[in-house]
C-alpha cells in the first residue's frame, strides 16, 4: 500500500502509542475524582497542559482540550457568538474555502440569527486582507480564517489579517488544523486570539483536539455539565488521548525544520511527474511556498473523483478527494469551485498528501499509477 492521505489522518507513531498504554492500563482514574487514582489522572492532564502550552508559546490555561478540530473550530465559533451577542456584536466573517467544521456551523449561527460574510478567494485559493478591512464593521464579533486549506494546500496571509483585525479590536480565529506541525506557526506568530488543531493529523490519536483561547477572549461553552477545562467545556477529559496529543505536537514541531523540507521537495517532484506525463492535469491550488510542504491536488476535467480514487485503490493507493469528512458524498468540491467556478474541475479532483514516512521510490510509484488509472478511464 502506498499510503498518500495524511491530510486526512495520520498513524499514531510508536513514542505515542508508548505515551498512552499506561494511562488504559494503570493510571485510568477520573481527573475529577479526589482519590490518588484520580489525582494521578489529574496530574498527566496537566502535565499535558503544560507541554502543549509550551509547545504553542503560551499559557496553560489558554489551552482547552476537546475531541478534535472539528469541536475546536465549533467551540471557538459558537461560543464566541454566545459571549458576544448582548452587545449587539452578531456578524462573523468566514472565507469560501474553509473546511465544513467552520463553514457549517456559520450556517447554524446563521439560524440562531448571526450575520454571516463569506469573503471570496483568488485562484490559488487565497482571501485578500483588504477584503477582510472591509468586511470588519461594528457588529463583527469574529474573524475565522484557516490557516492552511485542508483541500488544496493553501497558505492563508494570517499576518496581514492579524494585523488588521488588531487594528479593528475584532478577534480572529484561524483553524490550523492542517497546519501545526508543517509550517511554522504559533498563536503568537501571527498572533490570533483563538487557533484549532487536532492530534490525528500530527500522529496522534483520533478523539483529541485543542482549541488555544488568548486570556481575555470573550467565550461562552457550548458543552455544559461537569465544568472541566475551566468550564469552557464540560465532560470527563480523554486522559490518554491528551496525553498522546500533547507527546504527539512535542516530536512535530521538533521535526519541522527537517521534515517539512523533505516533503516539500517530494511534492514538488510529485507535482512535476504528474504535470510531464498526464495531459490535461491541472493543478489546485498555489505553488512552491505558498502551499503546505506536503499537499499535491490535481483535477482532471471529463473524469471523476470516485472512478480515479476507486481505481487507485485497486492499484494500492490511497488518496481522496479532499476532505475526509465528506468521503463517500458524490459533489463537486466546494473549495475548487471557490477557485475556479468550473464544475468539471470540482467534481474531478484528486488530493494526494504526504507524510513522514512516505519515500520518493513511492512518489514515483504513484505518479506512474495515476499515468495509468487516468489512461485507462480516458479510454
Amino acid at each position: 500500500m502506498i499510503y498518500l492521505d495524511h491530510a486526512a489522518t495520520t498513524p499514531v507513531r510508536p513514542e505515542v502509542r508508548a505515551a498512552m498504554e499506561p494511562v488504559w492500563a494503570e493510571r485510568f482514574g477520573n481527573p475529577s475524582s479526589v482519590h490518588a487514582a484520580g489525582r494521578v489522572a489529574r496530574a498527566l492532564v496537566d502535565e499535558a497542559r503544560d507541554t502543549v502550552a509550551r509547545c504553542l508559546d503560551c499559557r496553560p490555561d489558554e489551552i482547552v482540550f476537546t475531541s478534535g478540530g472539528t469541536e475546536a473550530d465549533h467551540l471557538a465559533l459558537v461560543g464566541s457568538f454566545l459571549a458576544r451577542r448582548d452587545e449587539g456584536r452578531t456578524h462573523l466573517i468566514t472565507t469560501a474555502v474553509e473546511h465544513h467544521a467552520v463553514l457549517e456551523t456559520a450556517e447554524l449561527l446563521q439560524s440562531l440569527g448571526a450575520e454571516v460574510t463569506v469573503l471570496p478567494v483568488d485562484g490559488e485559493g487565497c482571501v485578500d486582507p483588504d477584503d477582510v478591512r472591509r468586511a470588519i464593521r461594528r457588529e463583527t464579533f469574529l474573524v475565522s480564517v484557516i490557516a492552511a486549506n485542508n483541500e488544496i494546500g493553501t497558505l492563508a496571509p494570517l499576518a496581514e489579517i492579524s494585523a488588521i483585525c488588531r487594528e479593528a479590536g475584532v478577534p480572529l480565529h484561524t483553524d490550523a488544523v492542517q497546519a501545526i506541525g508543517a509550517v511554522p506557526l504559533t498563536p503568537q506568530s501571527p498572533p490570533v486570539d483563538l487557533l484549532s488543531l487536532s492530534a490525528h493529523k500530527f500522529y496522534g490519536p483520533k478523539g483529541a483536539g485543542v482549541l488555544f483561547v488568548r486570556k481575555g477572549t470573550p467565550l461562552r461553552a457550548v458543552i455544559r455539565g461537569g465544568g472541566q477545562e475551566r468550564r469552557r467545556r464540560g465532560g470527563t477529559e480523554n486522559v490518554a488521548a491528551i496525553v498522546g496529543l500533547a507527546r504527539a505536537l512535542e516530536l512535530a514541531l521538533a521535526e519541522r525544520p527537517t521534515e517539512a523540507p523533505r516533503q516539500a521537495a517530494l511534492r514538488d517532484r510529485l507535482v512535476a511527474r504528474i504535470e510531464a506525463t498526464i495531459p490535461g492535469a491541472v493543478l489546485n491550488g498555489p505553488r512552491g511556498d505558498r502551499r503546505l510542504p506536503n499537499n499535491v491536488n490535481f483535477s482532471w476535467p471529463g473524469l471523476e473523483s470516485e472512478m480515479l480514487l476507486l481505481a487507485l485503490d485497486l492499484e494500492g493507493v490511497c488518496a481522496s478527494s479532499g476532505s475526509a469528512c465528506t468521503a463517500g458524498a458524490v459533489e463537486p468540491s466546494h473549495v475548487v469551485m471557490a477557485i475556479s467556478g468550473d464544475h468539471a474541475r470540482a467534481i474531478s479532483p484528486v488530493r494526494l498528501t504526504l507524510g513522514r514516512e512516505t519515500t520518493e521510490a513511492e512518489v514515483d510509484a504513484a505518479a506512474e499509477i495515476l499515468r495509468r488509472v487516468v489512461a485507462r478511464l480516458r479510454g
